[in-house]
C-alpha cells in the first residue's frame, strides 16, 4: 500500500496568465504558494478475489473490470498513460471540497501519479511529475485549466513560477526571511464561500477572450514582480494586501463569470471591515476568499462575514510519499 499527500496552492498574482493559449506566445508568471492541505491518495494491488477489477473510492465508488470503464477522468488516463494493467484499489480524501479554488484537481492528478510511480518502483522527478499532470488533465482529458496548479502542487512552497515562451516551465523558490513569511502567513485568511464552480467552465469565455485581454494579462504578470519586492523588502507589508485588491479587480475584467453579485458583495462586506485587499482563490466565481488584513481584525471580520474559516500554515514539500508498506 502507498499513500501520498500533495498540497493545495494559494495562487497571490498572475493567475491566468499560467494558460498555454496565452504564456506559449506572450510568457507567463505566477506568485504562489502550497499551504498544509492536502490531497490524500492510497493506492494498493487489489488481491484477484473479487468480480471486479479495480475499485476506485472517491466521492462515488466504481468497480470496473477494464480501465477505459473507469469514469473518472484523471483516474482513468493516469492509468492508460502509465500502462497500469494490474488491478488496483485507488482511494481518495480531500482536506477541503472540490472546485473550491486551491487547484483542488489538479493536486489529485499529481499525487495520483506520484503513488502510481512509487508502485512501479519509479523515482521520478518534481518537474516531470508537473509536466505529465499538465500533459493529462490539458491534453488527455481536456480539462480547460492553466499549468501552475500541476506545478505548485508537485514542487511545494513560494514560489515564482515561470511560463513560457513555448512549453518551458521554470521554478524560482522565493527567498524571505522567517519574520517576513511569519508576517505575510499572519495577515492571511482564507474564508470558505460556500460555493463551488467548475474551472474550465468558468475559464472558458477568459480564454475566447485572451488577445483582446491582452494589456490586462501583461499588467497582471508585472505585479508579480511587485509582489516579489514587497516581500523580499522590509516596507509595509499591507502593500501586497493593496496588489491583491488591484490584481482581483483586474481579474473581474477578464470575463463575465468572474465575481458574481454574491462575490462582490462578500468582498464589499469584507472591504468595509478594514480588510485592505482579497480575491477569490481559483477561476473566481466561487470556492475559498483570500483576504489581507491586520491580524488584530481577523476575529471581527470572521464573525461578521459568518463565513468558515479555514486556518492554515505553508507549506514547503510539494507532493510526498507517506507510507509505502509491500
Amino acid at each position: 500500500m502507498i499513500i501520498c499527500r500533495a498540497p493545495y496552492r494559494v495562487s497571490f498574482l498572475g493567475g491566468s496568465t499560467d494558460y498555454p493559449v496565452w504564456y506559449r506566445e506572450h510568457g507567463g508568471a505566477v506568485l504562489s504558494t502550497t499551504i498544509d492541505k492536502y490531497a490524500w491518495t492510497t493506492v494498493r494491488h487489489l488481491p484477484p478475489f473479487f468480480e471486479h477489477k479495480h475499485r476506485i473510492v472517491y466521492r462515488l465508488q466504481e468497480h470496473v473490470q477494464d480501465v477505459d470503464e473507469i469514469r473518472h477522468p484523471s483516474v482513468r488516463e493516469c492509468l492508460k498513460f502509465l500502462a497500469i494493467t494490474d488491478g488496483l484499489e485507488i482511494h481518495h480524501d480531500g482536506d477541503v471540497p472540490a472546485r473550491s479554488g486551491l487547484g483542488t484537481s489538479s493536486s489529485f492528478t499529481v499525487g495520483l501519479l506520484h503513488a502510481l510511480h512509487e508502485l512501479k518502483g519509479e523515482m521520478v522527478p518534481k518537474m516531470q511529475l508537473a509536466r505529465e499532470a499538465i500533459h493529462i488533465e490539458q491534453d488527455l482529458v481536456g480539462e480547460r485549466v492553466g499549468s501552475q496548479d500541476q506545478t505548485a502542487a508537485a514542487f511545494g512552497g513560494l514560489n515564482r513560477i515561470n511560463f513560457g515562451p513555448g512549453d518551458d516551465i521554470r521554478v524560482d523558490p522565493l527567498v524571505v526571511s522567517k519574520e517576513r513569511r511569519e508576517e505575510l502567513q499572519a495577515h492571511l485568511m482564507l474564508l470558505y464561500s460556500g460555493f463551488s464552480r467548475t474551472a474550465s467552465q468558468v475559464v472558458e469565455e477568459q480564454l475566447n477572450r485572451v488577445e483582446q485581454n491582452g494589456e490586462t494579462l501583461e499588467r497582471m504578470r508585472e505585479m508579480v514582480d511587485e509582489g516579489i519586492s514587497i516581500l523580499t523588502g522590509n516596507g509595509d507589508i499591507a502593500e501586497f494586501g493593496k496588489l491583491l485588491r488591484e490584481s482581483w479587480t483586474l481579474k473581474r475584467s477578464l470575463s463575465s463569470k468572474v465575481g458574481p453579485l454574491h462575490i462582490d458583495l462578500m468582498m464589499e462586506a469584507a472591504l468595509q471591515l478594514g480588510v485592505v485587499g482579497g480575491k477569490v482563490c481559483g477561476a473566481g466565481a466561487g470556492g475559498f476568499l483570500l483576504l489581507f488584513a491586520d491580524p488584530s481584525l481577523h476575529p471581527r471580520i470572521i464573525k461578521e462575514l459568518d463565513l468558515l474559516h479555514v486556518p492554515f500554515r505553508f507549506e514547503t514539500e510539494g507532493s510526498k510519499i507517506v507510507f509505502h508498506s509491500q
